[in-house]
C-alpha cells in the first residue's frame, strides 16, 4: 500500500514540474527563434536598405522612415520587388521580380517590426474567399478604388507621372497588404474604414473580374481604362470621320459650281 501511494505521489510530482516547466521551455524557444530572425533581418537590412533608409530605419534624405510601418507593408513592398527600389529619380517604384526568398523577407519584416508597432502580415483566413461577398465586394470596390484603377482594375494614370497599377495576377496577400498599408500614392485603408470581412469581399470580387472571360457588354472595352481611351478613339476615329466628310462635300460642291 505504501509503494502504491509512493508511485502516486511520484506521478503527481511529475505531471506537475512539467507542466510547470514545458511551456517555459517552449515560450523560450519561441522567443529564442524570433530573436535570431530578427538579428538575421538586421543584418540584411543592413546590407540592402540602410543606405536609403537609415542605420536604424528612422530615414533620410533618400528614404522614409520605417519606424511602425509593420511587416505587412515590408512583406508587400520587398515581395513585389518594388524595394529595392532601382531608381530614387522614378516618379514611383515598379513591380520587378523580387531580390530576396521569401525566408529572407519574413526576416527583414520581423526586424522592421521590432522597430516600431505596425500592421502584421495577414493570414490566408484574412484575405482567402471563403465566407466572402462577391457582390458587396464589387459595390465597395467602386465606392473606394475605382477612381483610381478604374471599375475594371486595369489601373490607370495619375499626376506627374504616377500612376495606379493594374490588378490583374496580383496576389490577394499583396491586395491585402496594400489596402492596410497604403503603399506609395494609395491611401491606407485600415480595419476603422474597412474591416477585415470589407477587405475579404474587394479581394473575391477582383478574383471573379480576372478570371471573367466574358466578352463586355457594353461592346468593345478599349482596354477597360475608361476617358483616357475611350476620348483618344473619339477624337481619332469620331473627329477624322468628320473632317474626312466635311473635305469630301466641299470638293463636291467646288466640282459642281466649276461643271
Amino acid at each position: 500500500m505504501a509503494a502504491l501511494v509512493v508511485l502516486l505521489l511520484a506521478l503527481a510530482c511529475t505531471g506537475g514540474l512539467y507542466a510547470v516547466f514545458a511551456p517555459a521551455d517552449k515560450a523560450q524557444a519561441d522567443e529564442t527563434a524570433q530573436s535570431l530572425t530578427i538579428e538575421e533581418g538586421k543584418k540584411l537590412y543592413a546590407v540592402g536598405c540602410a543606405s536609403c533608409h537609415g542605420t536604424g530605419g528612422q530615414g533620410t534624405s533618400d528614404g522614409p522612415s520605417l519606424v511602425g510601418v509593420g511587416a505587412a507593408a515590408v512583406d508587400f513592398q520587398v515581395s513585389t520587388g518594388r524595394m529595392p527600389a532601382a531608381t530614387s529619380q522614378a516618379a514611383q517604384a515598379p513591380v520587378k521580380p523580387a531580390v530576396y526568398t521569401q525566408a529572407e523577407i519574413d526576416q527583414l519584416a520581423a526586424y522592421i517590426a521590432s522597430l516600431g508597432a505596425g500592421p502584421a502580415v495577414p493570414t490566408e483566413e484574412q484575405y482567402g474567399p471563403q465566407g466572402a461577398d462577391i457582390a458587396k465586394g464589387g459595390e465597395l470596390f467602386r465606392n473606394n478604388c475605382a477612381q483610381c484603377h478604374n471599375f475594371t482594375g486595369k489601373g490607370g494614370a495619375l499626376t506627374h507621372g504616377k500612376y495606379a497599377p493594374t490588378l490583374e495576377d496580383v496576389a490577394p496577400k499583396h491586395i491585402y497588404e496594400a489596402m492596410l498599408t497604403g503603399p506609395q500614392n494609395m491611401p491606407s485603408f485600415p480595419d476603422s474604414t474597412l474591416s477585415e470581412q470589407n477587405k475579404k469581399d474587394i479581394i473575391a470580387y477582383l478574383g471573379e473580374v480576372n478570371t471573367d472571360q466574358s466578352e463586355s457588354p457594353g461592346g468593345m472595352s478599349l482596354g477597360g481604362l475608361g476617358p483616357v481611351s475611350e476620348g483618344l478613339f473619339g477624337w481619332i476615329f469620331g473627329l477624322g470621320g468628320l473632317i474626312a466628310v466635311a473635305v469630301w462635300v466641299a470638293a463636291r460642291t467646288a466640282k459642281a459650281k466649276k461643271s
